[in-house]
């Protein structure tokens, strides 16, 4: 417990500090590149970002493995500890001023996760969770919503940055979701969504094609928030990150039933 609660301490202090990064260059001229597709940004913020964090975890906690979105930490294969970063997540919301983008912070013990940190700098919204100690905001808990009614579920999604070349697109999902469910939303900061459903402002997101950095900490706030995280097919690969299906619990079966219908159409 101890060293739960060091690391704790020190995810909490890192997410503010590049956190305090990203607000100041919020709405300023910084550089902007692009990765895998045209629309898969990085930012000059992103890798301040993520080299504050790695060079501070390189002095502070030398032994354990770090896995960073941009490529900057040094991952090792059976670890003790591992540190999931993505260190603004929602680049492309932030390149564009749009004010939805966090810093992501999971950390795992032994291959499980251990706990998860979600910054939201501009709203100053600090979520986090420690495996089987519950979820909070700025240090108060929080609980998924109660709704068992899907028709009346406010669900978020999101889409792939291959989606002008893939077949795998999700609008089929979209679609069927968007019929179906009270309203939809999409707002491109997976983490945050995470956050959202924990805090139940949302009752139910999913998202394909994800990373692990993308879910590392969400995910198990969610969890810890009293709500259910799977893959489509409600197992546990969704720590990979390719597909993640995220509720309160109580829409969980419907939505993964919207979803495989979707898709089988």
């Amino acid at each position: 417990m101890a060293e739960r609660d060091a690391l704790l301490a020190l995810a909490l202090r890192l997410a503010r500090e590049a956190g305090a990064i990203q607000r100041s260059r919020y709405e300023s001229a910084f550089a902007i590149e692009t990765k895998s597709q045209p629309v898969d940004l990085v930012t000059e913020v992103d890798h301040a970002c993520e080299a504050h964090l790695v060079e501070a975890l390189a002095r502070e906690r030398p032994h354990d493995a770090v896995l960073a979105e941009e490529g900057r930490g040094r991952d090792e294969s059976g670890a003790a500890i591992r540190w999931v970063i993505d260190p603004l997540d929602g680049t492309t919301n932030f390149a564009h001023g749009y004010p939805r983008f966090a810093v992501s912070l999971g950390v795992e013990q032994d291959g499980e996760p251990a706990l998860g940190v979600v910054y939201d700098p501009l709203l100053d919204e600090l979520y986090h969770a420690v495996a089987g100690g519950g979820a909070f905001r700025n240090g108060r808990a929080i609980r998924v919503s109660r709704e068992a009614r899907f028709e009346r579920a406010l669900l978020a999604t999101g889409f792939a940055y291959d989606k002008a070349v893939s077949d795998d697109d999700n609008l089929a999902e979209f679609r069927a979701a968007l019929k179906n469910a009270r309203e939809l939303r999409r707002d491109g900061s997976a983490a945050l969504d995470l956050c959202y459903v924990a805090s139940g402002r949302l009752d139910g997101y999913w998202e394909h094609k994800l990373k692990r950095w993308d879910v590392a900490a969400g995910g198990l706030i969610v969890r810890e928030a009293g709500g259910r995280v799977t893959d489509r097919a409600g197992g546990e690969s969704w720590r990979s990150g390719h597909a993640v299906v995220a509720t309160n619990g109580a829409i969980h079966e419907a939505l993964l039933s919207l979803l495989a219908g979707a898709r089988a159409r």
